[in-house]
């Protein structure tokens, strides 16, 4: 198990700048869309992969009534989408993994070497930094006033590792099993604010200048633009000084 890492400082300033935007909703309507296609069906008690996308959903605060249209037109709307991941490396060497949802393949991924090549990075074949990742849960928990006693819980129900923030555990879990953990943790009586799948890095970039993390910042900012991208991970490790000051 590990304590305190800077992931979660990161994800959650990203977060932040998202939320102001509204730009998530879309991305999780589609999110929820191929889901049903691909995942089996409209029941999430059934579909593994459709529950995963409508946690992702709530924890956006994705209104509900958006996620049950997003769940009646998936027949029509996933059509003629598809799924696919791409690889490369950012500024500095840091390790990307760009997964889209597109009706497009050419001209995505054309668009991804575009930006790729702009933000000082190259896109990469398959496999090219899939090596680096992990497929994982990521659950956030509230803290409660003994975490210390609370991290003892959710190690018993399988958590494998963790983060903390102020208010937060953030656990790590088997891909597979996020939903039964989650379900666990709830049972505890414990607050859980979102469970989503994730990749997860294994070995991590340091980026150790201010300038060098606006510049990473805002080519990952890039990606997650455009359209037809759904999520982007990658290896980068900023400290908590250096975060204080990049304006993200």
């Amino acid at each position: 198990m590990s304590g305190h890492s800077h992931f979660a400082t990161i994800k959650r300033a990203k977060e932040a700048k998202d939320a102001q935007k509204g730009k998530s909703f879309s991305k999780h309507a589609r999110a929820i869309s191929i889901a049903v296609k691909a995942g089996g069906g409209p029941d999430p008690d059934s579909n593994y992969k459709l529950r995963m996308a409508i946690e992702a959903a709530r924890a956006d605060n994705l209104p509900k009534e958006n996620i049950e249209r997003a769940i009646s037109k998936a027949s029509t709307e996933a059509a003629n989408l598809e799924e696919s991941t791409y690889e490369g490396f950012g500024p500095y060497g840091i390790s990307v993994i760009v997964e889209v949802a597109t009706d497009n393949r050419n001209r995505t991924a054309q668009e991804l070497k575009n930006i790729f090549e702009k933000g000082g990075g190259n896109m990469g074949g398959p496999g090219s930094v899939a090596y680096n990742f992990e497929s994982k849960g990521m659950i956030r928990v509230q803290k409660t006033a003994d975490p210390s006693a609370q991290l003892l819980d959710l190690i018993d129900v399988g958590v494998e590792d963790y983060e903390e923030t102020d208010s937060e555990m953030i656990i790590y879990t088997p891909y597979d099993k996020t939903a039964q953990i989650r379900d666990a943790i709830a049972a505890k009586n414990y607050t859980v604010t979102s469970a989503q799948a994730i990749k997860k890095a294994v070995n991590s970039v340091n980026i150790d200048d201010a300038d060098k993390a606006k510049k990473v910042f805002t080519f990952v900012e890039r990606l997650e633009e455009y359209e037809d991208v759904q999520n982007v991970y990658t290896n980068m490790e900023i400290s908590d000084e250096i975060m204080d000051k990049v304006e993200v």
